[in-house]
């Protein structure tokens, strides 16, 4: 049995890196470094259309030219949609999905103002969910799409059955090395997405299968997902998966407050390195 440390930088190749991920890859590959650990490297990647090889090939130069380095082989999920389908047979088993058929714009026009989910979606208002297994089933057959959800209460009943006591997370601070214990809370996800109408998978599903297979010790991230180690937890205590510790390291804003975003089209690492910038000058710039 070994104690070594395994740590893991997993971006989505559906748009450049920015400023933001290269503090991420550097926490982490600077983390796994101090504990003498494991750093690897996965392509999340279950988003067909926007995940694209010529965004991956410029992630990994860009890493690379950071003076990261990863071992091989690479995971990518899109090439792992059976082992996440495993993940959600054990599910099914436990009786905690059910099939939606909703629209993003059904949920929006049909969700509580104002409750939203911590990503700010609106929060599922529970369509579809009183569906006897005979009208889904007619639905599906017609070929209607659907995804599967996790039935929250359920779930959350079934993981006190199984791991007494609060249900919690671990945070660590690198810097002193204390631990403090955290209320994971993942009913405030409500009936959260586990299953994608166009894959078998979700962020969700997908990062806590991959974290268990590839025996993530360390999960570091941003604190914009802070909240997500509550499902996260939930999720790895119904699969009998192993509990890693977290680390949320602060966000990167612009000088409005806003966090760094690809979809915002913040400066690419790439356009900074084309600029003259270099690696001690991203440093500078990531804050470290």
């Amino acid at each position: 049995m070994t104690n070594t440390s395994v740590l893991r930088f997993a971006p989505s190749p559906n748009g450049a890196l920015h400023l933001g991920h290269a503090l991420s890859a550097l926490v982490t590959y600077e983390m796994s470094q101090k504990l003498g650990g494991r750093f690897l490297l996965r392509i999340e990647d279950i988003d067909l259309e926007r995940c694209r090889p010529e965004l991956e090939s410029q992630m990994l130069d860009d890493l690379a030219w950071l003076g990261i380095t990863w071992e091989e082989p690479v995971r990518r999920q899109s090439e792992h949609f059976e082992t996440y389908t495993r993940s959600l047979v054990k599910l099914e088993e436990m009786d905690l999905l059910y099939p939606c058929f909703a629209s993003r714009k059904d949920i929006a026009a049909h969700a509580v103002a104002g409750q939203t989910d911590p990503d700010g979606a609106p929060l599922y208002p529970g369509l579809h969910k009183g569906l006897t297994t005979a009208e889904a089933n007619t639905r599906k057959n017609a070929g209607e799409p659907f995804a599967l959800r996790l039935d929250m209460d359920r779930a959350i009943n079934t993981a006190s059955s199984m791991f007494p006591g609060p249900l919690t997370f671990r945070e660590l601070n690198p810097n002193s090395g204390d631990v403090q214990t955290i209320s994971a809370e993942p009913e405030r996800w409500g009936d959260a997405m586990i299953a994608r109408k166009d894959v078998p998978t979700s962020y969700h599903l997908a990062v806590v299968t991959d974290d268990a297979l590839q025996g993530i010790t360390h999960v570091t991230r941003g604190q914009d997902l802070f909240a997500a180690s509550g499902i996260h937890r939930l999720l790895q205590v119904l699969l009998g998966l192993p509990e890693p510790l977290y680390h949320h390291h602060d966000l990167l804003r612009d000088e409005t407050g806003r966090k760094l975003s690809k979809s915002h089209k913040d400066k690419s690492l790439a356009s900074l390195r084309a600029a003259g910038a270099s690696r001690a000058d991203i440093r500078r710039m990531a804050g470290l």
